[in-house]
């Protein structure tokens, strides 16, 4: 009589013990119910694509006084480094400028870590598709890659990038807004059209409120 009298409970445990176990399992395979995200993007973090490369290349190579070529050419080839800030915040140096991203002779690449899309891998174009001045990545290096020793400059650049540059405007931004230039960290107050787009030259656009630091030097191993 005890033992038949025990038993049922002894069941009866075993069930709820087995359905609490069930229901553990299920929040293992399932995880926790994910909460909404209040972080906000990535992207926000990100330098902003202000000023895009623009879409005729080619005639804006003719218009800096360069010539467009079926390829690249290293009598002078050289790598410069441009950082813009408007009010402390980094701006895209894109990548493309100085190239016919459409001419089916360059090559598009998307295995960028920081997800940007790289154009070159130009053996010969059947038609100009590439300036002696160019990007080739959004990393804000400046590649000359050209037939003749003369050094570019950066107001070539601007040119080609569509965007305004003298003594006081950079873009939309004029005085009063403050606009300074520095190389290597050290001020200029020359014309910034004439700088010369020498190896390793770290420029520096400042508009409006710097950066907590201005760069002095920057990363040229990919180049």
């Amino acid at each position: 009589m005890r033992r038949s009298a025990v038993l049922p409970v002894l069941v009866l445990a075993v069930v709820v013990l087995a359905g609490c176990g069930d229901d553990d399992a299920d929040k293992t395979k399932a995880g926790p119910k994910a909460s909404p995200s209040t972080s906000t993007s990535s992207s926000a973090d990100e330098p902003a694509v202000k000023w895009p490369a623009p879409p005729d290349p080619m005639e804006r190579t003719v218009e800096a006084g360069l010539e467009p070529e079926v390829k690249e050419f290293l009598v002078n080839h050289v790598h410069a480094h441009l950082d813009v800030f408007i009010d402390g915040s980094p701006v895209v140096v894109p990548s493309g400028i100085g190239i016919d991203i459409e001419n089916p002779g360059v090559r598009e690449f998307n295995d960028n870590p920081d997800g940007s899309t790289s154009y070159g891998g130009i053996e010969e174009c059947l038609r100009p598709c590439i300036s002696p001045l160019h990007t080739h990545d959004a990393d804000g290096i400046i590649h000359t890659e050209s037939a003749t020793p003369e050094p570019n400059t950066l107001g070539e650049f601007f040119v080609e990038w569509g965007v305004r540059l003298d003594e006081s405007c950079v873009g939309e931004y004029c005085s009063p807004t403050p606009v300074a230039v520095y190389v290597a960290g050290e001020r200029v107050t020359d014309d910034p059209r004439d700088i010369e787009l020498t190896d390793h030259k770290e420029i520096a656009i400042v508009i409006g409120t710097p950066p907590a630091e201005i760069p002095k030097t920057a990363d040229f191993s990919r180049a």
